[in-house]
């Protein structure tokens, strides 16, 4: 990792955790192997951070950050896919190809919300290699999700998928359909999806994505694009639904809002979205 990496990392991850309380600082970091200290002098809570972690290998650096909530880019690829829609949250649905359907339905569900969802079966055009498909959509996703019907284990490459994505330090989600987590999967987090339709569990997955450390700044921006490209009063107004519930907010994302309200007239004329943006940003106010 070059030093500037280094620096920027360390300055991001001590601003996150300087956030949290003592108690739980100590504790990411003992989790993580870094040093602590019964005997810092004062309160500043980021210089803690910045001085505990200054010394940390690349890997623990990188860990921590995609721990925090710090978007990492990836490292397996360059290249853009096609099969990602521009601006949205990018997640690979790990599925068993016989509930390709259900899969599909799903996809369609989250992309009212701003979420992209690979689906191997459906997104993989004829002409191009199946694995290398596969490797690109897992190098480039943000997050995994496992749709775990019966036999989900039986299946090598769904076991295959999730230890690449665990590997790139992803956050996965497992959706119970039938059958709980197992191995790795067991100790991350997990949904009770047997029974749920698209619609509910893409509503679900959204909360978990905008409140995860891992990945609500991913969705916060991809829900920020969106309101950005809001076609109408009533797009605005359900947009803006979505942005006030964002649990990660910065400055980017303020000069964004502001400059929409300027010049997307489909905002600034939707009744009472004005309001509610002031509203969200003073709520923000600072970050």
């Amino acid at each position: 990792m070059k030093a500037s990496e280094r620096v920027h990392f360390i300055k991001n991850i001590a601003t996150r955790l300087a956030t949290e309380d003592w108690p739980t600082i100590d504790l990411t970091l003992k989790q993580f192997h870094l040093p602590t200290s019964e005997y810092w002098e004062g309160n500043d809570r980021r210089a803690y951070v910045i001085q505990m972690v200054s010394d940390a290998e690349d890997d623990t650096l990188r860990e921590l950050a995609a721990h925090v909530g710090i978007e990492i880019a990836p490292r397996h690829s360059v290249l853009v896919p096609s099969f990602w829609q521009v601006g949205h949250f990018r997640l690979f649905l790990s599925h068993l190809a016989k509930h390709k359907t259900d899969a599909t339905e799903l996809q369609q569900a989250l992309m009212r919300h701003s979420i992209s969802a690979f689906v191997a079966h459906r997104d993989i055009e004829p002409t191009k290699e199946w694995e290398d498909e596969i490797l690109l959509a897992l190098s480039t996703a943000d997050a995994l999700v496992a749709l775990l019907k019966p036999d989900f284990h039986a299946s090598n490459w769904t076991d295959q998928e999730i230890g690449f994505a665990l590997g790139r330090g992803l956050l996965v989600v497992s959706v119970r359909q039938g059958v709980g987590p197992y191995g790795f999967l067991a100790r991350h987090q997990a949904l009770q999806g047997r029974g749920m339709d698209a619609d509910d569990l893409s509503l679900e997955l959204l909360e978990i994505f905008r409140n995860h450390k891992q990945t609500q700044r991913r969705m916060a921006d991809a829900l920020v694009d969106r309101f950005e490209h809001s076609s109408s009063f009533s797009n605005a107004k359900a947009n803006m639904g979505l942005l006030e519930d964002v649990s990660y907010w910065e400055k980017s994302f303020t000069d964004r809002v502001k400059r929409e309200l300027k010049e997307n007239n489909q905002i600034s004329d939707a009744f009472g979205v004005p309001a509610r943006i002031q509203r969200l940003l003073d709520k923000h106010k600072g970050a």
